[in-house]
């Protein structure tokens, strides 16, 4: 069950898009007691306007070369948002496997980081390994302090999937790890055959029930900015202006900085400089 949801097939996402259609939704009338949920193959064939067996050629990954024109076809059959039809074209013309690297954060970035106190600031590598984070960062999010010699740091997404803390201190906890699995496999697309993105996939499922039920429903979407509010019991109510930031150059580093209200900075300072004083 694992190895098949870590494949990245147009087929598997297409089946799961299908699945998630009625007939009533489509426009189109129902035709007797269906044995499974959402629209049959032939149905999907009929409104992106293309042969029954030319789709379920594609929902069996057979070796056909479908056309832009297809594809936005079956987008609009689907019904898929433009997240779900960008992640659509990535699977139906997957990039060349990239080489693994080990990634590196500039002096340049370091720096800035640094600067943004108050505002907790996070570097992600590409398969969402924290890189680097300011003292803002430590406070909020219960981060070590940080040390270029620190090895093996935590991934984002598995501290967000098992930290009780923030479990507790997340009212839509469920909702929001929801979304974070959504934009974790939208960056997986982009490395489909990266070890270490497996790797994680496999932990997950095995640690969170969450991840394992969904998973495989083939949610995507992609990193928007946002305001984000949550409350702890260390800090209180905080308010952010979510960015999420990518460098033209390395794209693969995600910057994300929490810009923090008036109130909420004023506070973060406070606690900041007495935690300093007690180093």
């Amino acid at each position: 069950m694992v190895e098949n949801d870590l494949n990245l097939t147009l087929g598997q996402f297409l089946r799961a898009r299908r699945q998630r259609l009625s007939p009533e939704e489509c426009g189109l009338p129902t035709q007797g007691r269906r044995r499974t949920p959402g629209l049959r193959r032939e149905e999907v064939a009929q409104l992106a306007h293309i042969g029954t067996s030319w789709y379920t050629s594609l929902e069996q990954d057979r070796d056909v070369n479908p056309s832009m024109e297809v594809l936005d076809s079956l987008a609009t059959a689907l019904q898929l948002t433009n997240d779900e039809r960008r992640y659509l074209h990535m699977l139906a013309k997957p990039i060349e496997s990239r080489e693994e690297k080990n990634q590196r954060v500039s002096v340049g970035i370091e720096r800035m980081v640094g600067a943004l106190d108050p505002n907790p600031t996070v570097v992600l590598g590409r398969c969402w390994d924290l890189l680097i984070w300011n003292k803002a960062a430590e406070l909020v999010f219960n981060l070590p302090m940080f040390s270029n010699k620190l090895v093996n740091c935590n991934n984002w997404l598995r501290r967000f999937l098992t930290d009780p803390s923030l479990i507790a201190n997340n009212e839509d906890w469920e909702v929001k790890a929801k979304v974070m699995i959504s934009r974790f496999r939208a960056d997986y697309a982009h490395y489909p055959n990266e070890a270490r993105f497996k790797e994680l996939i496999e932990e997950f499922m095995q640690i969170s029930e969450l991840f394992r039920e969904t998973w495989p429903l083939h949610d995507v979407r992609n990193t928007t900015n946002c305001y984000k509010h949550w409350s702890d019991p260390r800090i209180g109510e905080m308010e952010f202006e979510y960015v999420m930031l990518q460098q033209s150059l390395d794209p693969e580093l995600k910057i994300m900085i929490y810009t923090a209200s008036t109130a909420t900075a004023s506070r973060l300072q406070e606690l900041l400089g007495t935690s300093r004083q007690e180093e």
